[in-house]
C-alpha cells in the first residue's frame, strides 16, 4: 500500500481550497487503494454495519446505499485512513498540524438510482466547532453529471451562513435553530455552481460549510461507488448538540475539549 502524495500539493491549490471551498486532485489514490476500497464496500453492502439507514426518495428506482464509521465495522477500511494519502491530504489543504478523522462513510448510487443528493453543508450536521472541517469525496468509478457528480456552490463556505442540516433518512429530521438551505435548483443559474469529472482515484476535498449536492445516477450502466472521510484540525473542539446525526458511540470527551478519542482518533500529528 502506498501513504505517499504521488506529488506535492501547490500552493495554487491550498488557494484553491481555502477561497473556493473545494478542490479537485487527480490520481492521488493508485490503483491498489481503488481495488481493496472496491473490495471492501462489496464486503459492507453484503454485511452492513449498525449505522446504515436508508436514503433513497419515496418511490425512487435503483438504489441508493450509505453507510458510516466504516473504519470501527471493517477493519479493512483502517488501512485506508492511517495508510493512504487521505490524512496528509486533508492537513496540507486546511493547514493543520493535526488531524483527527470524524468519520469515514461509503455512498453508492447503482445505475438507474433516481434519488439525488439534496443541497446541504456537512459542518451543522456534526458535533463540531472550527474551522479546519473538510470532506474527502474519493472517486472509485468514473464519475459524470450524468452518473451523480456532486456539486459544490463555490465559495459559499465564506458567506458566514450555517444551515439547518436535511435528513437523508425520510423518517427523520433535523431541529436547529438555522435557516433552510437556499432552493438551489429553482435557480441554478444564480449561483457559482462548480463540478468535476473524476476518475477512479481522483478525489475532491471540500470545506465542511461548502454548500453541496449531486445528481441521481442516470447511467444504466455505470455504478457511482464513493469512500469519504471527514477530517477535523487543531482548532476543532467538541460541540454536541440535540438533532445531529447519529455517533457510533458517545465518544467521552467534554464539551469545548479536543476531539482525540478512540471514536475520533488522531491519525496524522506534526
Amino acid at each position: 500500500m502506498n501513504n505517499k502524495l504521488h506529488r506535492d500539493i501547490t500552493e495554487a491549490e491550498i488557494k484553491t481550497f481555502e477561497e473556493d471551498g473545494v478542490v479537485c486532485l487527480r490520481g492521488f489514490f493508485d490503483k491498489y487503494w481503488v481495488d481493496h476500497l472496491r473490495d471492501l464496500i462489496d464486503q459492507d453492502i453484503a454485511n452492513p454495519s449498525g449505522m446504515v439507514k436508508s436514503i433513497d426518495a419515496e418511490d425512487a428506482t435503483g438504489f441508493f446505499f450509505g453507510d458510516t464509521f466504516v473504519c470501527h465495522h471493517i477493519d479493512g477500511f483502517r488501512d485506508a485512513v492511517f495508510d493512504s494519502p487521505a490524512p496528509a491530504i486533508a492537513a496540507t489543504l486546511m493547514q493543520a498540524k493535526k488531524v483527527n478523522l470524524l468519520f469515514d462513510q461509503i455512498l453508492v448510487k447503482e445505475p438507474d438510482t433516481s434519488t439525488p443528493t439534496a443541497w446541504h453543508q456537512d459542518y451543522t450536521y456534526w458535533p463540531v466547532a472550527g474551522n479546519q472541517v473538510s470532506t474527502l469525496w474519493l472517486a472509485l468509478d468514473p464519475v459524470t453529471f450524468d452518473s451523480g457528480a456532486v456539486e459544490y456552490l463555490r465559495g459559499s463556505h465564506r458567506w458566514g451562513q450555517k444551515y439547518l442540516a436535511i435528513s437523508f433518512d425520510p423518517n427523520q429530521t433535523y431541529e436547529e435553530d438555522l435557516p433552510e438551505v437556499p432552493d438551489v435548483e429553482a435557480d441554478r443559474d444564480a449561483y457559482d455552481i462548480v463540478s468535476f469529472e473524476l476518475e477512479p482515484g481522483d478525489c475532491t476535498i471540500h470545506h465542511g460549510l461548502t454548500l453541496h449536492g449531486a445528481q441521481p445516477n442516470r447511467l444504466a450502466n455505470v455504478r457511482r461507488r464513493a469512500y469519504i472521510q471527514r477530517w477535523t484540525g487543531d482548532d476543532v473542539t467538541y460541540n454536541p448538540r440535540p438533532n445531529l446525526q447519529k455517533m457510533l458511540r458517545d465518544p467521552l470527551i467534554a464539551p469545548g475539549a479536543p476531539l482525540d478519542s478512540d471514536l475520533f482518533p488522531v491519525v496524522m500529528q506534526q
